[in-house]
Protein backbone atom coordinates (compact mmCIF):
# COMPACT_ATOMS: atom_id res chain seq x y z
CA UNK A 1 0.00 0.00 0.00
CA UNK A 2 3.06 2.24 -0.14
CA UNK A 3 2.18 4.05 -3.34
CA UNK A 4 -1.56 4.10 -2.68
CA UNK A 5 -1.42 5.05 1.00
CA UNK A 6 -4.50 6.96 2.04
CA UNK A 7 -3.78 10.60 2.80
CA UNK A 8 -5.36 12.08 5.90
CA UNK A 9 -5.48 15.78 6.74
CA UNK A 10 -5.48 16.50 10.46
CA UNK A 11 -6.19 20.14 11.23
CA UNK A 12 -4.50 21.56 14.31
CA UNK A 13 -4.10 24.89 16.04
CA UNK A 14 -2.73 26.01 19.40
CA UNK A 15 -4.31 24.42 22.46
CA UNK A 16 -5.43 21.20 20.71
CA UNK A 17 -6.30 18.34 23.07
CA UNK A 18 -3.05 16.37 22.87
CA UNK A 19 -4.40 12.81 22.99
CA UNK A 20 -7.23 13.63 20.56
CA UNK A 21 -4.57 14.41 17.95
CA UNK A 22 -1.80 11.93 18.78
CA UNK A 23 -4.00 8.87 19.38
CA UNK A 24 -5.99 9.01 16.08
CA UNK A 25 -2.81 9.99 14.19
CA UNK A 26 -1.02 6.91 15.54
CA UNK A 27 -4.00 4.61 14.80
CA UNK A 28 -4.24 5.86 11.21
CA UNK A 29 -0.49 5.60 10.62
CA UNK A 30 -0.44 2.03 12.00
CA UNK A 31 -3.20 1.24 9.48
CA UNK A 32 -1.00 2.55 6.65
CA UNK A 33 -2.26 6.11 6.25
CA UNK A 34 -0.09 9.15 5.66
CA UNK A 35 -1.23 11.86 8.11
CA UNK A 36 -0.47 15.48 7.20
CA UNK A 37 -0.84 18.13 9.88
CA UNK A 38 -2.47 21.25 8.46
CA UNK A 39 -2.40 24.48 10.45
CA UNK A 40 -3.05 28.18 10.07
CA UNK A 41 0.71 28.52 9.70
CA UNK A 42 3.56 26.02 9.35
CA UNK A 43 5.68 25.07 12.32
CA UNK A 44 5.37 23.89 15.88
CA UNK A 45 1.89 23.88 17.41
CA UNK A 46 1.57 23.53 21.18
CA UNK A 47 -1.06 21.28 22.70
CA UNK A 48 -3.24 21.94 25.74
CA UNK A 49 -1.36 19.40 27.89
CA UNK A 50 2.19 20.36 26.88
CA UNK A 51 2.63 18.28 23.76
CA UNK A 52 3.74 19.66 20.45
CA UNK A 53 3.14 18.73 16.82
CA UNK A 54 4.55 20.12 13.58
CA UNK A 55 2.15 21.60 11.03
CA UNK A 56 3.81 20.92 7.68
CA UNK A 57 1.07 22.46 5.51
CA UNK A 58 -1.33 25.40 5.70
CA UNK A 59 -4.80 25.95 4.29
CA UNK A 60 -3.15 27.99 1.52
CA UNK A 61 -0.96 25.06 0.40
CA UNK A 62 -3.50 22.20 0.32
CA UNK A 63 -6.99 21.46 -0.97
CA UNK A 64 -9.48 18.75 0.02
CA UNK A 65 -8.59 17.01 -3.28
CA UNK A 66 -5.15 16.24 -1.80
CA UNK A 67 -6.67 13.99 0.90
CA UNK A 68 -8.94 11.00 1.48
CA UNK A 69 -10.08 11.92 5.01
CA UNK A 70 -10.23 14.87 7.40
CA UNK A 71 -9.70 14.55 11.17
CA UNK A 72 -10.54 17.41 13.57
CA UNK A 73 -9.20 16.96 17.12
CA UNK A 74 -10.77 18.89 19.98
CA UNK A 75 -9.50 21.03 22.81
CA UNK A 76 -9.10 24.74 22.11
CA UNK A 77 -7.89 24.19 18.53
CA UNK A 78 -11.33 24.20 16.82
CA UNK A 79 -12.08 27.59 18.39
CA UNK A 80 -8.83 28.92 16.92
CA UNK A 81 -9.49 27.29 13.54
CA UNK A 82 -13.12 28.40 13.20
CA UNK A 83 -12.12 32.07 12.93
CA UNK A 84 -9.73 31.31 10.04
CA UNK A 85 -11.51 31.65 6.68
CA UNK A 86 -9.16 29.15 5.03
CA UNK A 87 -9.79 26.50 7.68
CA UNK A 88 -13.56 27.01 7.47
CA UNK A 89 -13.60 26.85 3.65
CA UNK A 90 -11.35 23.74 3.66
CA UNK A 91 -13.67 22.01 6.14
CA UNK A 92 -16.82 22.96 4.21
CA UNK A 93 -15.40 21.72 0.89
CA UNK A 94 -14.12 18.52 2.49
CA UNK A 95 -17.46 17.72 4.10
CA UNK A 96 -19.33 18.47 0.87
CA UNK A 97 -16.93 16.18 -1.06
CA UNK A 98 -18.46 13.12 0.60
CA UNK A 99 -15.09 11.90 1.87
CA UNK A 100 -14.91 10.91 5.57
CA UNK A 101 -14.76 13.78 8.06
CA UNK A 102 -14.08 12.85 11.70
CA UNK A 103 -14.41 15.22 14.65
CA UNK A 104 -14.03 14.58 18.36
CA UNK A 105 -14.91 16.68 21.40
CA UNK A 106 -14.86 20.40 20.46
CA UNK A 107 -13.98 19.47 16.85
CA UNK A 108 -17.62 20.02 15.90
CA UNK A 109 -17.09 23.77 16.44
CA UNK A 110 -15.24 23.86 13.12
CA UNK A 111 -18.12 21.97 11.46
CA UNK A 112 -20.57 24.49 12.94
CA UNK A 113 -18.62 27.41 11.46
CA UNK A 114 -18.37 25.56 8.13
CA UNK A 115 -22.19 25.41 8.14
CA UNK A 116 -22.36 21.69 7.29
CA UNK A 117 -24.46 20.29 10.15
CA UNK A 118 -27.99 20.98 8.89
CA UNK A 119 -30.05 17.79 9.49
CA UNK A 120 -26.92 15.77 10.35
CA UNK A 121 -26.81 13.46 13.39
CA UNK A 122 -23.67 13.84 15.47
CA UNK A 123 -22.16 13.92 18.90
CA UNK A 124 -19.62 16.20 20.57
CA UNK A 125 -18.57 17.24 24.04
CA UNK A 126 -21.82 18.18 25.80
CA UNK A 127 -20.58 21.74 26.44
CA UNK A 128 -21.28 22.57 22.78
CA UNK A 129 -24.51 20.58 22.30
CA UNK A 130 -26.62 23.75 22.12
CA UNK A 131 -24.28 25.16 19.47
CA UNK A 132 -24.67 21.95 17.45
CA UNK A 133 -28.48 22.17 17.74
CA UNK A 134 -28.47 25.87 16.81
CA UNK A 135 -26.43 24.99 13.70
CA UNK A 136 -29.18 22.58 12.62
CA UNK A 137 -27.49 19.40 13.81
CA UNK A 138 -29.23 16.56 15.62
CA UNK A 139 -27.12 16.21 18.78
CA UNK A 140 -27.07 12.84 20.53
CA UNK A 141 -25.07 11.84 23.61
CA UNK A 142 -23.37 8.68 22.31
CA UNK A 143 -19.81 7.36 22.25
CA UNK A 144 -19.71 7.31 18.45
CA UNK A 145 -22.05 8.56 15.74
CA UNK A 146 -21.61 7.88 12.04
CA UNK A 147 -23.94 9.81 9.73
CA UNK A 148 -22.95 9.39 6.10
CA UNK A 149 -19.39 10.72 5.79
CA UNK A 150 -19.47 12.33 9.26
CA UNK A 151 -17.83 10.43 12.16
CA UNK A 152 -18.06 12.04 15.62
CA UNK A 153 -17.21 11.23 19.24
CA UNK A 154 -17.47 13.12 22.53
CA UNK A 155 -14.30 13.00 24.63
CA UNK A 156 -10.93 11.24 25.04
CA UNK A 157 -12.65 8.27 26.72
CA UNK A 158 -14.37 7.61 23.36
CA UNK A 159 -11.05 7.40 21.48
CA UNK A 160 -11.02 3.58 21.13
CA UNK A 161 -14.38 3.62 19.27
CA UNK A 162 -13.44 6.80 17.37
CA UNK A 163 -10.10 5.37 16.22
CA UNK A 164 -11.71 2.09 15.17
CA UNK A 165 -14.33 3.98 13.12
CA UNK A 166 -11.84 6.26 11.34
CA UNK A 167 -9.52 3.37 10.49
CA UNK A 168 -12.53 1.40 9.17
CA UNK A 169 -13.69 4.39 7.09
CA UNK A 170 -10.21 4.79 5.63
CA UNK A 171 -9.95 1.08 4.86
CA UNK A 172 -13.42 0.91 3.27
CA UNK A 173 -12.54 3.91 1.14
CA UNK A 174 -9.32 2.17 0.08
CA UNK A 175 -11.29 -0.90 -1.02
CA UNK A 176 -13.91 1.22 -2.82
CA UNK A 177 -11.18 3.31 -4.44
CA UNK A 178 -9.47 0.22 -5.86
CA UNK A 179 -12.69 -0.88 -7.55
CA UNK A 180 -13.07 2.41 -9.43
Amino acid sequence: MSNSAKRVAMVIAPNYEDIEATDPKEALEQAGAEVTLVGIEKGEVKGKKGGSLEATETFDTVTPDDFDMLVIPGGGAPENLRIDDGAVAFTRQFTESGKPVAAICHGAQLLISADVLQNRKLTAVNKIRDDVKNAGGNYVDEELVVDGNLITSRTPKDLPAFNEAIVAAMTERAVVGQAD
